[in-house]
């Protein structure tokens, strides 16, 4: 019987190969590996590893590790996505919601934190809303002309 810690590196290995968008199909990729598994352990075993749906496009989405994009890329993923689901930006002082499509909330928030920035303290995501903390008034503001700048691109 494989141990735990050989199923978590076959889905790491098979995230890092293949688009894997749902639950199901990695279930289906680990048993075709002759891992015995059910959803629920593919469930928790996806909540333990940290992975996250980072959205591709065309209602497509795909598991990547949490660890595993660097700013640069966060950045250009950022540009490509922005226009299609990010729908509004708000601020209040310090703080900035961005109003998303429902269920890409966790994926663009991800990315936001990839970007490594002093300005910004931290993201919380929901289904379809992220909270963008700044470290001050001022770069709330400079952040929400950049949001607002990267919406504009689509």
């Amino acid at each position: 019987m494989a141990s735990k810690e050989q199923r978590q590196r076959a889905i790491q290995e098979i995230i890092s190969r293949e688009t894997i968008s749902t639950q199901a199909e990695l279930v289906e990729r680990l048993r075709q590996m002759n891992f015995k598994v059910t959803q629920a352990t593919v469930s928790r075993d996806i909540n333990e590893m940290r992975l996250v749906r980072l959205p591709l496009g065309g209602g497509k989405h795909k598991y990547v590790l949490a660890g595993m994009e660097m700013a640069e890329h966060a950045k250009e993923e950022l540009r490509r996505i922005f226009p299609t689901f990010v729908h509004d930006v708000d601020r209040g002082e310090n703080i900035l919601v961005l109003k998303v499509s429902e269920g890409h909330a966790s994926g663009i928030a991800l990315l936001i934190d990839r970007l490594r920035r002093d300005d910004i303290v931290g993201t919380l995501a929901g289904e379809d809303a992220i909270l963008v903390v700044a470290r001050s008034k001022e770069q709330a503001q400079a952040l929400q002309e950049e949001f607002e700048s990267l919406m504009a691109l689509g």
